[in-house]
């Protein structure tokens, strides 16, 4: 048996922000942090623009940042262009240093899953059953078979090279390459003047992931960008839905019981994009805000917010919608270059979900890259509709 004031399952982006935002909030709680890898954050990159994320969030984040640009790149085959907006990567390896730091090992645990729970217990598989003031699950997507839409699939490898890759800011979309399994682009970060990330990324109609493929796919680009490969020092996979529609009800019944949620078990994800850290950084200043840490207060209210994120993103899903049923796969790059050309600023303010009502107007008016009436078949319901979402795509 162990008691604590807050159990938080799931030492992930969501989970370990959840517990750093409370032990700043509110120091004098007992937390516990329960993951079954043995790390906290897995191995991942994740990356942000600067405009997603407020002051009290870059607070938050303090010292997990290990690369900064001031501006970043996107290709498509008619044009490219540089945007002047600050881009931020944080590793999985320097997350797990400050969650550790700042929690204290004694507050983590590693190597040990969480096979049950209620608002205010869990039973883990060590035989250990935690007793807590509060549980939040943060394990990550459980069922996606209530939502349709697509598949966001990547493979991500980080190099040391012979010499130096020349680039001087993040290329996040180089959609040069060949359309193979829906739209693809390759994402670079160049971490240091010989060393980069260099990520495969699909928006595809299935989950399936062929890594050694996609794997070979990075090296033949890697090949002709000219960089020769010194070591391979990591590499990342995954597969994230791209919600197009569904049932929250349905979907948030199925995630679990009464039991307070955060992150993508929450639904909390960019539905176009399936950004997550944004929404995890203020759902996480969000709650350790709450006055009363109940294990049922913070049901209903991890309930709560997560039924306003996906009443504000209904405009997001209808984007989505019309990317996989709207425009054919090797055409969907089509939809991204259009928008990439849209002003600056609405760019921005997609990104950090804060997208006005004439930016909607402005990015569905014009020559539209697919056929007019498809699209209002897709927006009206009457036409192509998403795909339902399966289960085993949610390997992240």
């Amino acid at each position: 048996m162990r008691k604590c004031d807050i159990a938080i399952l799931g030492g992930g982006l969501a989970g370990g922000l959840v517990a750093l935002a409370l032990k700043r909030e509110r120091p004098d709680l007992e937390l516990v942090l329960v993951e079954q890898g043995s790390t906290i954050g897995g191995n991942h990159v994740w990356s942000f623009f600067g405009t997603d994320v407020g002051k009290a969030g870059r607070e938050l984040l303090d010292g997990m940042i290990v690369a900064a640009w001031p501006e970043y790149t996107v290709h498509f085959p008619r044009y490219e262009r540089r945007l002047r907006t600050s881009y931020y990567s944080i590793t999985s390896a320097r997350f797990d240093r400050i969650v550790r730091e700042r929690l204290g090992d004694g507050a983590i645990l590693t190597g040990v899953r969480a096979l049950a729970c209620s608002a205010t217990n869990a039973t883990l598989s060590n035989g250990t059953r935690i007793e807590a003031g509060a549980v939040i699950d943060a394990r990550g997507l459980r069922d996606v078979s209530h939502l349709c839409g697509g598949w966001q699939k990547f493979v991500g490898r980080r190099f040391r090279l012979s010499a130096p890759h020349g680039l001087d800011a993040p290329v996040v979309k180089d959609a040069t390459v060949e359309q193979i399994d829906g739209y693809r682009f390759v994402y670079c970060l160049p971490f240091k003047a010989d060393e980069i990330f260099v990520e495969d990324t699909y928006y595809a109609d299935g989950p399936d992931l062929d890594i050694n493929a996609i794997r070979a796919r990075i090296d033949n680009y890697v090949t002709a960008r000219g960089w020769q490969v010194e070591e391979v020092l990591d590499e990342e996979h995954g597969v994230l839905p791209v919600v197009a529609g569904g049932d929250f009800g349905a979907f948030w019944r199925a995630s679990g019981g009464a039991v307070a949620r955060a992150g993508v078990r929450a639904g909390l994800f960019q539905a176009v994009t399936s950004y997550s850290l944004p929404d995890a950084v203020k759902y996480a200043l969000a709650l350790a805000r709450e006055k009363n840490l109940g294990g049922d207060a913070l049901a209903a209210f991890s309930e709560h917010w997560a039924r306003e994120h996906w009443q504000r993103s209904a405009y997001f899903r209808a984007l989505s919608a019309l990317l996989f049923a709207g425009a054919e796969p090797q055409d969907r790059y089509r939809v991204l270059e259009r928008f990439y050309s849209l002003r600056h600023g609405l760019i921005e303010r997609f990104y950090a979900g804060r997208t006005t009502v004439l930016d909607k107007a402005r990015i569905l008016a014009g020559k539209p890259p697919l056929p007019i009436t498809r699209a209002l078949g897709v927006l009206t319901g009457l036409g192509a509709r998403p795909r339902p979402l399966s289960n085993s795509g949610t390997t992240r």
